[in-house]
């Protein structure tokens, strides 16, 4: 056994955490481990939740390791391992000096299990949240499969905490379904009613605290952390070893005999199947200096043998030992030796160093957490349009004369206490979503900033703003050079909208959370009553939406149409915009359609009033139909051909101006895309709006990046964090198909949709079940409703 040397602690380097890797919330300047050439294998990793992860590698076990820590973002991960069975059936682990080939021989048909492997006997030496998350994982699999085992007044304990970590505070109805569901410990059945008395005594208690009170209570038991290896004394009584952070045990069943400490042990060795301990010399004592145990094999043997020099080197050593010299002619022993930092050095490091700490959140598995959580994803969205009003066009307009006073108080006089209420509304929110175990939702908050909004002054803004640009070509100008700016994602009139975007939006969620909390949950009846509140109000404000969503597109139309300045008029109704393929002697050409109701009919485009007939038949050409006009007609078809993607950022026309930040108008996408749009797609989208963190992989990237999505305007905007003033990049999905990953495509990650649009392809990943749906349903509705033209066809003629 290598004595301990007095030397000072040197911190290690923190494992790799790959800033290609893309997971955002990784220490910046940090490079993914360098991969030497060679066969690239496909590792599968099974984390400490049982979920599986896919690693390509080529290298060393250390180069392996620290890829999955990084993966992991966890900085203690020294206390970590991999483990295998190998061909031999025997569970060992994994050599971080050895390339991995070398050890593992069938590497697709391996699954390698990240445990945990150095237990400390004192809990608060780990000092972050995520490496005592992992350990209360690895309790709670250790009492599941019977290797940690305990009287039963302190497995109910145990388990009330787990219960309470995954759960939130008590509930008999909840707490005793979670538990007929989930069995963590053999005997659970026979514990039930000792389980709920405990839990009903953590009220209050947050996740991280039940994890510390759970390994308060795990590390006084004798088998905690306990890896019995079989093995027999001289006398050829059956007995097991194990290894602790203290020394060597001898068990004899689940009851600890013998112990000797590494201040005893003068040297460790096995030979053949013999495991020798060779003890220091003692006066008192009448005890042979040499213990001999029989194990199984010499290959039993090496295993604990091995795991021992790492024990020993772990907890009692200060640094890393130095690799030995090798040898010139022959060798004679194991090379073996242990390779990482010391349990010094870690707690030195960690204390030490001044990197940002990740902060670690928690998913819980309950429903309603998600809702709310979307309830404040939405919020932080909502409220940074409404700063686009309150802050960025109010200092943009600054006191221009050419914004009238009246104009100027109408707008934000009223647009100021409503960002400021939401401003309130939205800390509310992040505290209580914060301590999500004592969350309940105010819904009388809601109702009060739904009930002190004047939603009427929010349209009389923008119908008042309208009319003052028609009359004045500054107050015009200035508003388009706003609509320049980043902080400007959207249309400047959307913004204007929100507030009544928005109440459709409470309605949504409330609607949710009423389904799917029980009569008996605190929050079900004060959400009825406020959804009843929310719903009525809505109703009487429909009419006013659809008024101001139909003003709001025929002002974007005619933003996009040159020489028609009178297109937002009274009784004036959007219908539809896209493109059809006109039939003439040159063949079929693209044009751009905009399909317009008006009460007064003049010429506004080459047809007013016409009639629509299929001419499939007559024409021969597919999805075709016939316009008739009062002077002549014109053959038109609907394409099931979509123009590339890169055509985006190809040559401009008519449709589009001259600008770089009006290039992904829905004209502009429609008429690149070769599709259409009709109110009723943009009525849908409004309903269908969504915020979040995804994970983002291109089609040949490796890595995935962390990002803050908002899905609006059919339209997703990327931003690096949801505190952004303005998006990085937007992608348009207007003609693109979302679906789920095929198995050929070897994405191997949960809760993972893919977005594609001929060979443009992008993979995002959500982070539960719930918000992957609401991706899934959001994107899905808001682009797939009725995009198609064809729709248009009529085996009848319809005169418009």
């Amino acid at each position: 056994m290598v004595e301990p040397e007095e030397r000072p602690s040197v911190a290690g380097q923190r494992l790799g955490a790959p800033e290609s890797m893309g997971i955002s919330t990784l220490e910046p300047g940090q490079r993914p481990p360098t991969m030497p050439p060679g066969r690239q294998v496909s590792i599968r990793v099974q984390m400490l939740d049982d979920t599986q992860e896919v690693f390509e590698q080529r290298a060393s076990g250390k180069v392996l390791f620290d890829l999955v820590c990084a993966h992991l973002n966890l900085i203690e991960g020294d206390y970590f391992g991999l483990e295998y069975q190998d061909q031999r059936k025997m569970i060992v682990w994994l050599d971080l000096l050895k390339p991995i080939l070398k050890q593992i021989r069938r590497p697709k048909n391996t699954i390698l299990r990240f445990v945990v492997k150095f237990f400390p006997p004192d809990h608060t030496q780990l000092l972050e949240e995520l490496t005592r998350y992992l350990f209360a994982l690895q309790i709670k699999h250790d009492l599941a499969c019977g290797r940690l085992t305990c009287n039963e007044s302190s497995a109910a304990l145990l388990v009330s905490h787990i219960v309470q970590s995954e759960i939130g505070d008590f509930d008999e109805v909840q707490c005793k379904q979670h538990l007929l569901n989930n069995k963590y410990i053999p005997e659970q059945d026979t514990l039930m009613d000792k389980i709920i008395e405990y839990h009903r005594k953590h009220v209050g208690q947050t996740p991280a605290e039940s994890d510390y009170q759970l390994l308060e209570i795990a590390r006084r038991l004798e088998m905690y952390g306990v890896r019995l290896y079989p093995a027999k004394d001289r006398e050829g009584t059956k007995l097991s070893l194990a290894v602790a952070h203290s020394g060597v045990l001898v068990f004899q069943g689940h009851t600890k005999i013998n112990a000797f400490n590494w201040s005893k042990v003068r040297k460790l060795s096995f030979k053949r199947k013999r495991f020798l301990i060779k003890l220091r010399p003692d006066l008192n004592s009448n005890c042979q200096d040499t213990l001999e145990f029989m194990m199984g094999s010499r290959d039993c043997c090496k295993v604990f043998w091995k795991i021992c020099v790492e024990y020993h080197a772990f907890f009692r050593l200060f640094e890393e030992p130095k690799p030995k010299p090798k040898p010139v002619l022959f060798t004679r022993g194991s090379s073996f030796r242990f390779s990482g930092r010391t349990q010094r050095q870690v707690i030195d490091y960690v204390k030490d160093s001044e990197f940002k700490k990740v902060p670690f959140e928690r998913f819980p598995t309950d429903k309603a957490y998600f809702i709310a959580k979307e309830l404040l994803t939405t919020e932080r969205t909502y409220l940074k349009d409404l700063e686009v009003i309150t802050v960025s066009f109010q200092k943009s307009v600054g006191k221009d004369e050419a914004l009238p006073d009246s104009l100027r108080n109408l707008i934000f006089a009223n647009f100021e206490p409503v960002y400021k209420f939401h401003e309130t509304f939205l800390k509310d929110v992040e505290q209580r979503l914060a301590q999500w175990c004592v969350f309940q939702l105010n819904v009388f908050v809601i109702l009060k900033l739904i009930f002190s909004t004047n939603f009427q002054k929010h349209s009389e803004a923008l119908l008042e703003l309208e009319r003052m640009c028609r009359s004045s070509r500054k107050l015009e100008g200035l508003c388009r050079d706003f609509e320049l700016q980043k902080v400007c994602y959207l249309p400047l009139n959307i913004f204007f909208l929100r507030p009544l975007h928005r109440l459709m939006h409470y309605k949504q969620i409330l609607e949710r959370l009423c389904k799917h909390y029980p009569p008996t949950h605190d929050d079900f009846r004060d959400s009825r009553a406020a959804l009843a509140d929310v719903s009525e109000m809505v109703v009487q404000l429909h009419g006013t939406l659809i008024k101001m969503e139909n003003f709001q597109k025929l002002l974007e139309l005619k933003k996009d149409l040159t020489g028609i300045d009178n297109l937002a008029l009274p009784g004036r109704e959007f219908i539809r915009l896209g493109c059809l393929s006109k039939l003439s002697g040159k063949g079929l050409q693209q044009r751009m359609f905009f399909l317009v109701r008006a009460a007064c009919f003049h010429k506004l485009v080459e047809y007013v009033c016409f009639c629509i007939r299929e001419s499939e038949d007559e024409w021969g050409v597919p999805h075709s139909f016939t316009l008739f006009g009062q002077r002549q007609s014109v053959v038109v078809a609907a394409s099931a051909d979509q123009e590339s993607e890169d055509d985006l950022s190809a040559s401009r026309t008519s449709l589009e101006r001259q600008t770089p930040h009006r290039g992904n108008t829905t004209v502009h996408v429609c008429w690149h895309r070769n599709t259409s749009v009709s109110m009723v797609d943009f009525s849908v989208a409004l309903e269908n709006q969504l915020s979040g963190n995804l994970l983002r992989k291109f089609k040949n990237s490796n890595g995935w990046q962390k990002l803050w999505v908002v899905f609006t305007n059919f339209s997703l905007f990327f931003y690096k964090t949801h505190q952004d003033e303005y998006p990085l990049a937007s992608l348009p999905l207007l003609g693109y198909s979302i679906t789920i990953p095929s198995e050929s495509e070897n994405i191997h990650k949960d809760y993972v949709f893919k977005l594609h649009f001929k060979s443009h392809v992008y993979y995002f990943r959500s982070e539960s079940e719930y918000t992957f749906e609401r991706w899934m349903e959001v994107i899905r509705s808001a682009t797939c409703s009725s995009s198609h033209i064809r729709s248009l066809s009529r085996k009848e003629p319809h005169v418009y």
